[in-house]
């Protein structure tokens, strides 16, 4: 192999090894925006359910569910 073969076969090398990192990196921004997305839904959900049980606390508290 000649210098300028090895020359392009390292330039190979690292763009490969780039668009691995770069591969790698959005997978790790991927998860870590799907645990942000799931976090928010179940806190959602949490503030759902605790308004509820005070709504249902108000409605037995006034006699709502004779």
């Amino acid at each position: 192999m000649d210098n300028s073969q090895s020359a392009g076969y390292q330039a190979g090398q690292a763009q490969g090894q780039a668009q691995e990192k770069a591969s790698n990196l959005m997978d790790h921004a991927s998860n870590a925006a799907q645990s942000a997305k799931e976090s928010a839904q179940n806190a959602g959900q949490q503030m759902q359910q605790k308004a509820q049980g005070a709504a249902e606390s108000v409605t037995n508290a006034m006699g709502g569910n004779k």
